[in-house]
């Protein structure tokens, strides 16, 4: 992966230098939006639970899960082929970078509207239609007497 040069130089092929680029690139944004979302998922799902530590608990485990997932499939997107150009590394780099980012908007909104849903159902059950409290008698029962 390494090419030396005579004079004590080293020089990294393009491939090695797409992906370290690419690697610093994918945990800088996922960590950016990561605590972007934790720092404002706090106030949207203390909303939703009622317990403030009930709230902070979930919103750790999301921030985990987010992490997971779009670490991962940045990871797993990522697969540089034998480039024999800088150009051609460029564009590879650009062009996975771009698809990762369009992923995690995907990810975010999806996330987005899972908590929208969420917000609006505990809405919708704390609204409860009142019970109406006066009871309608029955309809009387129909004469049954026959004419003789």
């Amino acid at each position: 992966m390494l090419n030396f040069h005579l004079k004590g130089r080293i020089h990294m092929n393009y491939q090695l230098f797409t992906y370290l680029i690419y690697a610093v690139a994918a945990i800088g944004l996922t960590g950016m939006l990561a605590r972007t979302l934790f720092n404002n998922g706090t106030v949207f799902l203390s909303e939703v639970f009622d317990d403030p530590a009930m709230a902070r608990a979930v919103n750790r485990m999301l921030v985990v899960g987010f992490y997971m997932l779009n670490l991962g499939y940045g990871f797993l997107l990522f697969r540089a082929g034998a480039e024999e150009t800088d150009l051609v590394a460029t564009e590879n780099l650009v062009q996975r970078l771009g698809t990762l980012l369009i992923s995690l908007g995907v990810i975010h909104f999806v996330n987005m509207f899972v908590f929208w849903r969420i917000k609006r159902s505990t809405d919708n059950a704390k609204f409860v239609p009142a019970v109406p409290t006066v009871l309608v008698p029955p309809p009387p029962a129909p004469n049954t007497q026959t004419w003789a």
